[in-house]
């Protein structure tokens, strides 16, 4: 049995994920072959990456997070602003802000609990909601890190638009030759308001 990438995510609607695209074009055109630049339909807003797991516990998945999620009211995030991890010196991920209620850590601490009750471990860091929208490649050289802080230090994005989050869902990843594919393997719906 083959095992599964996975991960769960909240979708980002697709006039945000054009708008996120359209906003980071100068850096693609200064900085194209330095990143790899997430395409902007798979833009999404991570809650728990899962790693491998078996296609036979896809179910207790299903289970768990729904019943840790369907308490909580759906709401809105408004997308902005723009950083990397773990800084703009030593930049490894460029990411889009995501500026939420409580409600939204509430819905990854609910995540993260669920996962954990069935053997994931729980997450060590802070959640801090972002979009990644790119990767700095690992062999670039001095002169493009330069090259690079430059570029980021310059760069500022204003609010995007604003999501509503009405629900989690578990993505599959697959790499193809073509780029990464995600499947929805299933939604969790929060409480409606």
């Amino acid at each position: 049995m083959s095992l599964i990438r996975a991960f769960l995510a909240i979708e980002i609607p697709r006039a945000i994920q054009l708008a996120i695209w359209q906003s980071t074009s100068p850096l693609r055109n200064e900085l194209g072959p330095c990143l790899r630049w997430t395409p902007a339909e798979n833009i999404h807003l991570t809650l728990k990456f899962l790693g491998d797991i078996s296609p036979a516990s896809v179910d207790e998945l299903t289970q768990a997070v729904r019943a840790s999620v369907d308490s909580i009211p759906a709401f809105d995030i408004q997308v902005g602003g723009f950083g990397s991890f773990p800084n703009f010196k030593r930049a490894r991920i460029l990411w889009v802000g995501a500026q939420a209620p409580t409600d939204l850590d509430a819905l990854f601490q609910g995540v993260d609990s669920a996962c954990a009750r069935l053997g994931f471990a729980p997450e060590a860091r802070a959640f801090s909601p972002h979009l990644t929208v790119a990767r700095v490649k690992a062999d670039v050289s001095a002169t493009d890190r330069n090259k690079i802080l430059r570029s980021l230090e310059a760069t500022t994005i204003d609010v995007l638009g604003t999501a509503r989050v009405d629900s989690a869902h578990l993505f599959k990843s697959d790499l193809r030759p073509s780029g990464v594919v995600y499947t929805k393997l299933f939604s969790a719906s929060l409480k409606p308001q």
